[in-house]
């Protein structure tokens, strides 16, 4: 498939962060599964960290300590997506965008908690509260990547399969 078309996939859903949307309604994980599948392991990793970091840049920059939670998760959600190379399935692309979903949530929420100047508790309870609180937003973390991973792996396998294909040769 054409790098190019795929980098250009990436970048496109890395902009739909710059639009108005519901909040936690963003295509971060996708992104990151997408290129775990699709991109050769040099790029994998530099792409959606490039794209998420590009977007930073115009929405700006939050705490660095949850910035390091934020980037580590998506490099593990991409790798995550290494497993999907060359075994592309319906199930499995819902089941890993649950898996990152979950995993960004746990990770994202405990950093927030984690940080200085958090306005939780540094105790048990307050790591409760701040995973409680959190909930409402979850819902929108899981749907949005659901939705935007149904959309570029369906997006790109149509184009594997109705644009990039190989022509017939006439003899």
């Amino acid at each position: 498939m054409n790098i190019l078309f795929t980098i250009v996939l990436i970048l496109f859903a890395a902009f739909s962060r710059l639009i108005p949307h519901a909040p936690n309604f963003t295509p971060v994980i996708s992104i990151a599964l997408f290129a775990g599948a699709y991109l050769k392991k040099r790029y994998a990793f530099l792409v959606p960290t490039a794209a998420l970091f590009l977007s930073d840049i115009v929405i700006g920059f939050y705490d660095a300590g949850s910035m390091a939670f934020v980037y580590g998760t998506l490099l593990l959600i991409v790798a995550m997506g290494l497993l999907l190379e060359n075994k592309v399935s319906a199930g499995k692309i819902a089941g890993l965008s649950v898996a990152g979903a979950v995993i960004f949530f746990i990770t994202t929420n405990f950093a927030v908690w984690l940080v200085p100047g958090s306005i939780y508790s540094r105790t048990i309870a307050g790591l409760v509260q701040c995973y409680v609180l959190a909930i409402p937003f979850f819902g929108n973390t899981i749907l949005s990547t659901l939705i935007y991973s149904a959309a570029m792996f369906g997006i790109y396998e149509a184009a594997e399969k109705y644009l990039f294909k190989p022509k017939p040769v006439r003899e």
